[in-house]
């Protein structure tokens, strides 16, 4: 369980340790061993580290004079294949090279030989010497000791954070004065704050990503220096998290998306959306169904009719420009089918559906069911499944559809002809083949209608 800082006297900034970052410090540099005689048939990424087809043996008495010695050979068994031979703890070691436009033996790809014998004796210096440590890395995380917040709540931090005398275990993250938000880490960023009562709490995964750090970095869950000169760890393209490959399978799932991160609304993932503005729902669903209330409920064919694709896009770009503050009334788009389609669209993009794949199979289940009663309880069932953002905001769209068909004789929109619009919006088959989701749709619609018709009971 987090720390709340209020609760304590003090708080004392994370220790950032030093071990690992004085390894990669002492770890061997590399030495090229040229080859003093013209080579045929050297490949053109190739520089004079390049021996042909030399034995084992050869390279291996080459090698003998230095750690971090390095060469590339042409394999006498393999002809057309290379090997980069290294020499680490006073012996060589060959690794297949490959070459697809950038140079790599593994995951990592690099630019040039040198980076990448530069980035594999230090990951091979620091796993040897530090093998059991690194293992033991992920025990005692100074994540699990820090509270969270929000962007929003960052201006707060300044009155909160007390300033500490001692220094920390290596080298600190580098200090601006230009900007409190700018010179605090991810980490701290979450440090010392109250979450909001008023926040919903939804539980999101963090959205890590292979990444590049430029100069000195520290991992933000197990506060140990991340090695290596390239892809030393990843980073969470939501809320900015850096820490260890390692790291980031024990990382909890509270990600609190950064404005910063979060550059759209529309194509982006709803969880991610509403942790990254604060509210419950996504603004675009709010503030398109406020609007529809407000001016459309009698609208005959409301949602079956289209509106104008380009003006739906201007609503689209509006959102992602302005976000909440996006002009959505009728002197901006006096045609109310805009404002549903944007909404249809906005359903449409997101990267998960709002009936998430997971939760697909139970519902179109529950959708073949004959029994009312039973049908009705497998809906329910169903309902859980979905992450609780999504739950509340299908709640919210069914309280406002249910109010749509209040209004059937003017708009001549019924449950089912809702069901008929909303159920490929909301559902999406996951990978299915043509035939299974075009049988699928029958069951899309049936689910819509039941959600509409029960929302009162289901919801």
């Amino acid at each position: 369980m987090a720390l709340n800082v209020f609760d304590h006297d003090e708080y004392r900034p994370p220790v950032w340790k030093s071990y690992l970052y004085q390894l990669q410090q002492e770890a061997p540099h590399p030495r090229r061993v040229t080859c003093t005689s013209e080579v045929e048939n050297r490949p053109k990424y190739y520089g004079r580290e390049f021996h042909g087809m030399i034995s084992r043996e050869e390279a291996d008495q080459l090698l003998s004079q230095a750690e971090g010695s390095y060469l590339i050979r042409e394999s006498q068994r393999q002809p057309g294949t290379y090997t980069l031979a290294l020499r680490f703890g006073n012996q060589t070691r060959n690794f297949r090279l490959y070459h697809d436009g950038k140079h790599f033996v593994g995951e990592k790809r690099f630019e040039s030989i040198h980076d990448l014998v530069t980035d594999g004796l230090i990951t091979l210096y620091i796993e040897t010497k530090a093998a059991e440590y690194i293992a033991k890395m992920t025990i005692n995380p100074i994540y699990e000791h820090v509270g969270y917040t929000t962007l929003n709540q960052e201006p707060t931090l300044k009155k909160h954070l007390p300033h500490s005398q001692e220094e920390p275990d290596g080298p600190t993250p580098a200090k601006d004065d230009h900007n409190t938000e700018e010179r605090l880490t991810s980490l701290v960023r979450r440090a010392t704050l109250r979450e909001s009562d008023l926040a919903p709490k939804y539980e999101k995964v963090h959205n890590f990503k292979v990444h590049t750090f430029r100069g000195p970095h520290w991992c933000e869950y197990c506060a140990n220096f991340m090695w290596g000169l390239i892809a030393q760890g990843v980073k969470c393209a939501d809320c900015g998290l850096n820490v260890h490959k390692q790291c980031s399978k024990v990382v909890p799932n509270d990600c609190q998306p950064d404005l910063r991160h979060v550059k759209k609304v529309y194509s982006c993932d709803l969880t991610t959306l509403v942790k990254a503005h604060n509210t419950k729902r996504p603004m675009v669903v709010d503030m398109c169904i406020q609007e529809i209330e407000a001016r459309g409920l009698q609208s005959e064919g409301l949602y079956r009719i289209s509106g104008f694709s380009e003006l739906i896009e201007d609503v689209k770009l509006a959102f992602d420009r302005d976000g909440e503050k996006a002009d959505i009334s009728s002197n901006a788009y006096e045609d109310i089918n805009i404002i549903t389609g944007a909404l249809k669209l906005y359903f449409r993009e997101l990267p998960i559906p709002l009936i998430t794949y997971d939760a697909y199979p139970r519902f179109i289940e529950a959708a073949k069911i004959t029994d009312p009663e039973k049908r009705l309880e497998a809906l329910h069932e169903a309902l859980k499944l979905l992450p609780p953002a999504h739950c509340e905001t299908l709640r919210y769209l069914m309280g406002h559809l249910k109010r749509v068909t209040q209004y059937e004789k003017e708009n001549l929109m019924t449950s089912e002809n809702l069901g008929i619009v909303f159920g490929p919006t909301l559902m999406r088959a996951p990978e299915l083949d043509a035939m299974t989701a075009l049988n699928d749709i029958r069951y899309q619609r049936l689910v819509v209608e039941g959600l509409i018709t029960n929302e009162d009971v289901l919801f």
